[in-house]
């Protein structure tokens, strides 16, 4: 697949895998991307994982006709890019792998030897290979500590690494957004100053064309792109409305949670997402939580604590620096309820935290002050 007249995409799709970093579900699989940049010399972006390295390399030796590479430019050391950096070694014995110090101490960590023919770049140091120039930017801890990106100048494409990317092979009919945003709050979430950082490096080059490790080239309208990144990295909201999480032993929470989106909706709240933690996707749970700007957590006190699906996602959410966000609690205790005071602990840390009044106390099933509650609720969470 051409990118450009001399960039040419060698990556492959893997429909097989299920679980994407051994947890997050990807019934569209995945996408492995890995470029080959014609000129002069010849530049290989990246390798794939490891059960498609004949077929990467098939897809390479394609690309060349007959050529062969210069250079191996590793810009990630996770494995489902770096998995064949000595198959393409030993293909390919004269060529260069190039990468950061850091890169060489983890290829030495994972495989026990470091290559023969290697060039330690620094960061904003340049690569000539003919009529293109690559630079090198450092994006450490985007999201490992040996990450860069690279940049070619003469056709203005950012190769990205893991920024940009999403879950999904290349022939799924879906919308980017959604598992995009899925993808960076998962994956990248903790670490949105360092994306930021690596934001305003991007602000300062002219990039027409943006080659992610996974998902699609991204070609048109990437203001769009940028803006969101921009939007997930520094916890901003990027959609007005509320999302409710709830968990629910015997269906008296989640009458509650169903009440409570009945009033939003009728006091024109402009979006409603509800989900059932216990049974609907954690990682999709996380993204709604960064997408709204207001979040509802209804759950039972259950063994003194929260219900620990419910435990289970706030963690997830403080793990990525959950922040800027109003947040209403609805608990249940049909003796001692508690679920407010544990919440409200867990997220003693977080940042620009505005808790909504009132909270809502049920006493096993709704009462009529829980309605009433419920229903003054809406109206803050609306105001």
């Amino acid at each position: 697949m051409k990118i450009t007249n001399d960039i040419l995409y060698v990556g492959v799709n893997d429909r097989n895998v299920d679980l994407f970093e051994g947890q997050y579900v990807v019934p569209n699989g995945m996408a492995y991307n890995s470029y080959v940049i014609q000129d002069d010399k010849i530049a290989v972006m990246d390798t794939v994982d490891r059960h498609f390295g004949a077929q990467w390399l098939d897809n390479l030796s394609n690309a060349l006709n007959g050529r062969t590479p210069d250079y191996l430019i590793v810009q990630h050391m996770e494995p489902d890019h770096s998995a064949n950096i000595f198959n393409f070694i030993s293909k390919y014995p004269n060529a260069t792998v190039v990468g950061n110090a850091k890169t060489f101490v983890m290829i030495k960590n994972f495989f026990g030897s470091e290559p023969a023919n290697k060039l330690v770049v620094s960061d904003g140091q340049t690569l000539n290979l003919g009529k293109h120039t690559l630079t090198f930017v450092f994006a450490p801890m985007v999201h490992w500590p040996e990450v860069m990106v690279t940049y070619d100048s003469t056709d203005k494409v950012l190769f990205s690494a893991d920024g940009f990317g999403k879950f999904g092979a290349l022939d799924a009919n879906e919308d980017w957004a959604c598992e995009a945003r899925r993808y960076y709050f998962g994956i990248v979430g903790k670490y949105g100053l360092q994306v930021q950082n690596l934001l305003k490096k991007a602000a300062a080059l002219d990039i027409q064309k943006i080659c992610p490790l996974h998902g699609p080239v991204l070609t048109d309208n990437l203001g769009y792109y940028l803006n969101l990144y921009n939007i997930w990295s520094s916890y901003g909201v990027e959609c007005d409305g509320v999302f409710i999480a709830y968990t629910s032993v015997y269906g008296h929470t989640k009458q509650a949670a169903e009440l409570l989106k009945e009033e939003l909706v009728k006091r024109g709240c402009p979006k409603v997402s509800t989900t059932d933690l216990a049974r609907d996707d954690m990682a999709e749970a996380v993204e709604d939580a960064f997408k709204y700007g207001k979040l509802v957590l209804a759950t039972t006190t259950y063994n003194m604590d929260i219900f620990p699906f419910m435990r289970e996602f706030i963690e997830h959410l403080s793990e990525r620096n959950y922040q800027n966000r109003t947040i209403a609690i609805i608990e249940n205790g049909s003796w001692a309820p508690n679920a407010a005071r544990v919440i409200k602990g867990m997220l003693e840390k977080s940042k620009n935290i505005t808790f909504a009044e009132p909270t809502v106390t049920i006493t096993s099933a709704l009462s009529e002050q829980n309605r009433a509650d419920i229903a003054r609720l809406a109206i803050e969470l609306t105001k």
